[in-house]
């Protein structure tokens, strides 16, 4: 007998704020299927206000509060049976953070959890990941975000070692990465990838999403280090405008794929990685995970 179930979740980054709805079909016998019924994306940059002045502005506050009203009717009509929000970098460091929450579960009555950045890898880290890892294999997962990059090492099937660094697209723009962070990351990367002869890379993140879907390459097939290179001189050689009209890029997505493109880069490059894998995996699909395995 076929069940059917529908989750939601809302994953509210630095740079926007998603809401993916899925659809779960079990058969008795089979393996349980998991389908992506709606994405919505609302390019609210947090991080803009957050890491500059420490709070999120009354403006962002009030789009959040229109984004929320209109999440929480769309998971009405699609009749989801459960829901997470989970907040990360940007409403982390905001003072107001908390009373934005507050604030949030009076006017839509959604409920949003700051999570650390460990939280975040352990809940990317429920998605079907494992299901793309090759056992013999190792590999540098590396989810990067608006305020943070979350890095992961898989060994044979395994998680060897974690950790989330304030190396993200949005603090890169606004000239907020130190030297010192960039040099913190190369070595944890050189430090934890030296011991293995190989190591491909497994990206996540619109921007990845963005420049494989450009790259014409077949799901499964991975990008190399001399495309992604090429891609991001094209990048640089171009100005925003240009990015938003030749390249069809949107206006929040046209200025933050440079330095997303730099951060994937620079982990290939200590990593010793000639690969990048790109299997359209975040944080949205490991609360759909855990939705279901708790429910």
């Amino acid at each position: 007998m076929l069940t059917i179930k529908k989750f939601g979740a809302i994953d509210i980054g630095s740079n926007a704020i998603r809401l993916l709805i899925s659809t779960i079909h079990e058969e008795e016998g089979q393996e349980t299927r998991f389908k992506k019924t709606s994405l919505v994306r609302v390019p609210i940059r947090l991080g803009a206000d957050v890491f500059k002045t420490k709070i999120i502005s009354e403006e962002n506050i009030a789009r959040m509060i229109d984004t929320m009203q209109a999440y929480e009717l769309l998971m009405k009509t699609h009749k989801v049976l459960s829901y997470k929000a989970c907040a990360t970098s940007a409403m982390r460091e905001a003072e107001n953070g908390e009373q934005i929450v507050d604030l949030i579960k009076e006017k839509t009555g959604i409920q949003i959890d700051i999570i650390d950045g460990k939280d975040e890898a352990a809940i990317i880290a429920m998605t079907d990941l494992n299901e793309l890892i090759k056992k013999e294999a190792t590999y540098l997962y590396v989810d990067v975000g608006g305020g943070s990059t979350e890095f992961t090492v898989f060994n044979k099937g395994k998680t060897i070692t974690s950790k989330s660094f304030k190396l993200g697209t949005v603090r890169l723009l606004n000239n907020l990465v130190s030297d010192i962070i960039w040099k913190d990351v190369e070595e944890w990367i050189r430090n934890n990838t030296k011991d293995y002869n190989r190591i491909s890379l497994i990206g996540s993140g619109g921007n990845i999403n963005n420049i494989f879907k450009t790259s014409g390459k077949k799901n499964g097939e991975p990008l190399s280090f001399l495309y992604l290179s090429s891609y991001y001189e094209l990048l640089n050689s171009m100005t925003y405008e240009e990015r938003i009209w030749k390249l069809n890029l949107n206006e929040d997505r046209a200025d933050v794929i440079i330095p997303a493109s730099r951060i994937y880069l620079s982990a290939m490059k200590w990593s010793g990685a000639q690969e990048i894998h790109v299997p359209k995996i975040g944080l949205s699909d490991g609360i759909i995970r855990s939705l279901y395995k708790n429910s």
